[in-house]
């Protein structure tokens, strides 16, 4: 039984990134030798195995790539049946996007929502959450601004080296210039 004071178990280490950018990989790999429409396809593949790997070994499924899962094949599909790239392209937009508000959200109802994402893995205090949930919220819709700003002006393939790349450099950065910020929000450990 899993109470409260029990820890969710999770993916750690190379299987965690397996799982979170193994589908990226798997649509760069696929555009690269077949095109678009068989990177979409891959991708949606990739993406649902990655989600039922994840649920094979820790019986959940992490909420963020789930939504995302969800407009891969709705946005995905799409892509494939009308032979239109823009619905996989905008994708992007509208998963940052629907992050960045629901963080946002969660704020105007003082509820730091990234809190809920990130588990038990980080202690911080409240103002903590609130600042980091606002700087991700942010960052979610600047993301999606750049998506639009990137597709709508460089080839496909230039947009997917963009997607797979740029948005995980970006992501990573933005990431490791938040830990200033947690560092003095964390919560005093007791000493034992």
């Amino acid at each position: 039984m899993n109470d409260a004071s029990t820890p969710r178990a999770e993916l750690q280490g190379p299987l965690r990134a397996a799982v979170e950018y193994g589908p990226l990989l798997v649509f760069f790999i696929a555009n690269a030798l077949g095109g678009i429409y068989a990177a979409t396809a891959a991708y949606m593949i990739a993406a649902s195995i990655a989600l039922g790997v994840s649920w094979l070994l820790v019986r959940r499924i992490p909420v963020m790539p789930l939504v995302a899962l969800v407009f891969v094949l709705i946005f995905g599909g799409l892509t494939i049946w009308l032979h239109d790239a823009t619905f996989i392209k905008l994708k992007v937009t509208l998963v940052n996007a629907l992050f960045g508000a629901i963080l946002l959200g969660g704020l105007m109802f003082r509820r730091p929502l990234l809190q809920l994402v990130m588990g038990r893995s980080v202690d911080m205090d409240d103002e903590g959450w609130r600042k980091l949930t606002w700087r991700w919220g942010l960052f979610f819709f600047f993301l999606a601004a750049l998506n639009e700003l990137v597709w709508r002006n460089v080839s496909t393939e230039t947009w997917v080296n963009f997607k797979v790349f740029g948005l995980i450099g970006l992501t990573i950065l933005f990431a490791v210039l938040q830990a200033p910020l947690m560092m003095r929000h964390m919560k005093e450990q007791p000493d034992d």
